[in-house]
């Protein structure tokens, strides 16, 4: 045990200490020592991504009875989740003043889910994924519903309802993949049933395991809570929301394709209709929308339901696709929600309208913005655009059956250009009174470091497209 503690659990105990801390200061500290909460989150975080470096990947090492894993993949992993985490915290300011005798205990929230993130990566049987994705999941009701409003609330209670379904979902397949096989272990499945033949119970126990991870990623048709969550919460909530569980779900979906479930065609063909189908219901959703956060939703759901498609399509050059796709995004997402943390930090900025003439006084950050939202678009000498181009040419290399899938998406990504475009156009516009939005240096930093970034990723993607290839090579 010891061994196994030192080996590749480090990160994980450091996180584990400094969520304790948080919680006894939490009963002990004054609300005057708010800003407190945020430092010691920070130092934690940090203090985690250099125990990384004391984690063991080659060879594989599995622990507690082959339970958790760690390798190369987990490892880089583990790092993305970190470090969007750090991110989201410093953008935590303003909801810790709002809510200061409280601010220790959303602290620790952010770290426990952080925990369960980096678990769900490290989990090599359906045990230990399903508490890894418990300790994601709970501390996110709490996130959503600390803005103490009715729609936070709402969105909270419907973020536990569809999060507590889907559960149930994800359990009865795992339930029926152990009648099957006789072993939760994701290793053991993974040769038990290589070694036979795939029977129709085997499909349906996958469909249900994989279902019950996606109603996470708002994939269809369990994707209606995240309009309601995203409207709900307060913008750091989101920078993270839409972050690090789509890291660590993605993580462990990769890993699920590649093995425990990866014998089965039809769940192929099965979950590359679904994210043709998701993409098609979120950019049409977002056109005739107005209101900025719930635009911002339906992207989120478009761009996870590109990286199903090529997830789905098992290869080592699909996942070093997903992998590059995933980290381009993360920057991108905490980027776009800096800015909108500034906006709403200075007023309450709502719909498109409401950013009209912003630019004429807050220049530079409306650039960054502006470069933000191309980038998700898919501008050239952004991040975004190497990301689709490397994930679209992944899936064009999938086989010519999958053909009629990629134009689908293909033409879904021209019609999301009309809306990502609604969100800049107000910026630049002509109006007799333009809003000076004041700025923290924590705002700034985050802002401008990940849209760095994201153009230095645009212009020399090779390098980490290199590592991307490693890393899924050693899966």
């Amino acid at each position: 045990m010891i061994n196994d503690l030192f080996n590749i659990l480090l990160p994980q105990t450091c996180l584990g200490v400094f969520i304790s801390l948080q919680l006894i200061l939490a009963m002990i500290i004054s609300p005057r020592f708010f800003n407190s909460a945020r430092i010691i989150s920070l130092i934690g975080i940090v203090l985690s991504i250099i125990l990384l470096t004391t984690v063991q990947t080659e060879p594989q090492y599995f622990a507690f009875n082959n339970s958790i894993m760690s390798d190369s993949y987990t490892l880089l992993f583990h790092f993305i989740i970190l470090l969007c985490s750090f991110f989201v915290v410093i953008l935590s300011k303003n909801i810790c003043t709002k809510i200061k005798q409280h601010s220790n205990v959303f602290q620790a929230m952010i770290l426990t889910a952080t925990l369960g993130a980096m678990s769900v990566i490290s989990a090599n049987d359906f045990i230990t994924l399903f508490i890894s994705l418990e300790l994601l999941s709970f501390p996110t009701y709490f996130l959503i519903a600390s803005s103490k409003g009715y729609l936070s609330k709402e969105a909270s209670f419907k973020y536990l309802i569809t999060n507590a379904v889907s559960t149930g979902v994800f359990l009865f397949g795992a339930s029926y993949l152990y009648g099957l096989t006789g072993s939760l272990n994701l290793s053991e499945i993974y040769e038990i049933i290589s070694e036979g033949s795939q029977s129709l119970i085997y499909v349906f126990a996958g469909l249900m395991i994989i279902f019950g991870i996606l109603a996470k990623l708002a994939i269809f048709p369990f994707a209606n809570w995240i309009i309601d969550v995203y409207k709900g919460s307060e913008t750091s909530v989101l920078a993270f929301l839409s972050t690090v569980p789509k890291i660590a779900v993605f993580g462990i979906l990769c890993r699920l394709l590649v093995f425990a479930l990866g014998n089965s065609f039809e769940l192929t063909f099965i979950i590359a209709i679904v994210s043709v189908i998701t993409a098609l219901w979120a950019n049409t959703y977002a056109i005739r929308e107005k209101n900025v956060k719930v635009i911002l939703a339906c992207s989120s759901s478009a761009n996870a339901s590109y990286i199903l498609l090529a997830s789905c399509l098992v290869s080592v050059y699909n996942l070093s696709t997903v992998i590059f796709y995933l980290i381009c995004y993360v920057l991108i997402n905490i980027a776009t929600f800096a800015f909108l943390n500034i906006a709403e930090s200075n007023n309450n900025f709502v719909i498109t309208e409401d950013f009209k003439g912003i630019a004429k006084k807050n220049f530079s950050i409306s650039i960054a913005y502006t470069i933000a939202i191309l980038a998700l678009a898919g501008f050239p000498i952004t991040s975004g655009f190497v990301a689709k181009i490397y994930l679209f040419s992944a899936i064009a290399h999938s086989g010519l059956i999958f053909i009629p899938f990629l134009i689908a998406i293909l033409i879904f990504t021209v019609i999301a250009l009309f809306y990502y475009l609604k969100l800049i156009k107000p910026l630049f516009e002509n109006v007799e009174k333009s809003t000076l939005l004041k700025t923290t240096f924590s705002q700034d930093f985050v802002l401008f470091i990940t849209i760095a970034v994201t153009i230095f990723i645009g212009v020399f993607p090779e390098k980490l497209i290199e590592i991307c290839k490693i890393i899924a090579y050693n899966i």
